[in-house]
C-alpha cells in the first residue's frame, strides 16, 4: 500500500508549489509539493482501509508524514485508538507545518474536550520542541473559548521550553485568546511570567489581527512600545 500511495503523491506533486512551500518550512528536504486539499482527499480514501495502512511504517517524505496525520484525524475509530495513534505519530513531527495541520485535523477534541485536555497537558512540559508545540497548538485550535480560557492561559504561562517554535506557538495561542476575551487576557498578561520573546510574538500576532480594534488595540500598541524601550 505504501508504494501505491507514493506513486499517487508523485503524480499529485507540483514543482512550483514545492519550491514555494519548501521556502516556508526550513530544513525540509523531502517535500514533493502536493497541495493540502489533495492530501485531504487522499487521506479520506486511505481512512477507509486503516488496518492495512497502519500495518506498514510511515514513509519519510514530507507528504507521507502529513498524510498520516490527516488519516488519524479523519479515520473512524474509538477515542482510545485515536489517542494511541496520536502518541505514535508525535515522534514523526519535525516541522511546524506538519504539527499545525495535524492539530487542526483532530476535530474530536472539541467533542470530547475533557479527555483531550488530560491527554494534552503532559506534552506542554515535554523536553521535545514539537511535542510542546503540539500541546500549545491544540490549545489554541480546540480550547481557546470562554469556558476553557482561564485554564488555557494558566497552562500557557507554565510552558518553559525555550525552542523558537514553542515560543511562536505560545504567542500565537495568547493572541487567539486575546481575540476571544481581550480584557481577561490583558489582565493575565500583567502578571504572567512570559519571557520577552514570547511576549513579543504574542503582541505581534495580536497586532496582525484585524479583529482587534479600538482600546483593545491601543493598549497592545502601548505595550509594544514599552517593550521596545526595554530592548
Amino acid at each position: 500500500m505504501r508504494e501505491q500511495i507514493q506513486k499517487q503523491l508523485y503524480a499529485l506533486s507540483e514543482e512550483k508549489y514545492r519550491d514555494f512551500s519548501a521556502a516556508l518550512v526550513p530544513d525540509c528536504r523531502t517535500m514533493l509539493g502536493v497541495r493540502l486539499p489533495k492530501l485531504r482527499v487522499l487521506a479520506k480514501e486511505i481512512a477507509k482501509d486503516c488496518d492495512t495502512y497502519f500495518a506498514e511504517p510511515c514513509g519519510e517524505l514530507f507528504e507521507e508524514i502529513m498524510l498520516r496525520g490527516m488519516v488519524i484525524g479523519c479515520m473512524k475509530c474509538t477515542t482510545e485508538q485515536r489517542l494511541q495513534h496520536i502518541r505514535d505519530f508525535l515522534p514523526l513531527i519535525g516541522n511546524w507545518s506538519v504539527c499545525d495541520s495535524f492539530c487542526c485535523g483532530l476535530k474530536e477534541a472539541k467533542k470530547k474536550p475533557e479527555i483531550y485536555w488530560d491527554f494534552i497537558l503532559p506534552y506542554l512540559h515535554s523536553e521535545k520542541e514539537f511535542e510542546v508545540r503540539f500541546g500549545a497548538v491544540m490549545l489554541l485550535d480546540h480550547f481557546a473559548r470562554e469556558e476553557w480560557l482561564s485554564s488555557v492561559l494558566e497552562q500557557l504561562g507554565q510552558v518553559t521550553h525555550t525552542g523558537y517554535y514553542v515560543k511562536m506557538a505560545v504567542g500565537w495561542a495568547i493572541s487567539v485568546c486575546y481575540i476571544r476575551n481581550a480584557d481577561a487576557v490583558w489582565n493575565w498578561m500583567q502578571t504572567a511570567a512570559l519571557d520577552a520573546e514570547t511576549e513579543r510574538m504574542a503582541i505581534q500576532k495580536i497586532m496582525d489581527s484585524r479583529r482587534v480594534k479600538g482600546e483593545n488595540r491601543e493598549r497592545i500598541q502601548r505595550l509594544r512600545q514599552q517593550q521596545k524601550k526595554q530592548i
